[in-house]
């Protein structure tokens, strides 16, 4: 059994007088949004759209079930980017999926992630009540650090229904370089080393054994030049 909702009143209601749900999005976590056994799927992907963007504030405030993807298009259309690259957005995954499952990808290694970016929430709870924590923009983000809290809660402690985030402009020009060191104990081994260098790595990720991607980004001139530095 699974409901859907597409609205907050029709969301409150749900939560007040149904079954005790587990909500889900996009679909692309299914090991954590599978209700089990006496449990309702809740649908709530029809919350979605971006309800306001300052890319003079650098923040926006979407509806939960907003699709990453969505939203990633937005903020390139000002030169800006969520810069903890969020996962599986082009299988579908949504803003409130990523922030439920707390998942952040490679650039997470320099920028922080997806609860270093998010400062607001709104969420019904278990007896229907919208919760607000956080604010729209940075500098009203004060109070209790609902937000953070709301980070990998998987939808135990209440299902998001609306999230704001800051961003950062997007690099002029990134690149991705694939070393293959051969074991793993290199690889760890040049993974510390990088750490200590000159150089502000974006990402450094290790595919077992030996494999290492390593990502820069910056100006289009001034990239090249980090890249010879490497390479040397």
């Amino acid at each position: 059994m699974s409901l859907a909702v597409d609205g907050i009143e029709a969301l409150q209601e749900a939560v007040r007088q149904g079954p005790r749900v587990l909500p889900h999005g996009g679909g692309t976590k299914p090991a954590l949004s599978t209700p089990p056994d006496g449990v309702v799927a809740l649908d709530v992907s029809g919350l979605s759209g971006i309800v306001e963007y300052d890319p003079a504030e650098l923040t926006f405030t979407a509806l939960a079930g907003t699709p990453v993807a969505e939203v990633s298009a937005a903020l390139a259309e000002h030169g800006q980017y969520l810069p903890f690259d969020p996962p599986l957005a082009a299988a579908g995954a949504t803003l409130g999926g990523v922030v439920a499952a707390g998942t952040s990808g490679p650039n997470a290694f320099r920028h922080g992630g997806v609860r270093d970016f998010l400062i607001g929430v709104r969420f019904v709870d278990g007896t229907g009540k919208l919760v607000t924590g956080g604010g729209q923009v940075v500098k009203n983000a004060a109070g209790f650090d609902l937000p953070k809290l709301m980070v990998g809660s998987a939808g135990r402690l209440g299902v998001l229904v609306q999230l704001s985030f800051k961003v950062f402009p997007r690099p002029e020009a990134t690149t991705t370089l694939i070393v293959d060191v051969g074991t793993l104990e290199a690889a760890l081994a040049a993974i510390a080393m990088l750490g200590r260098g000159p150089l502000d790595f974006d990402a450094i990720d290790l595919e077992p054994p030996g494999r290492l991607l390593l990502r820069l980004g910056g100006g289009q001139e001034p990239l090249p030049g980090r890249v010879v530095r490497l390479e040397a």
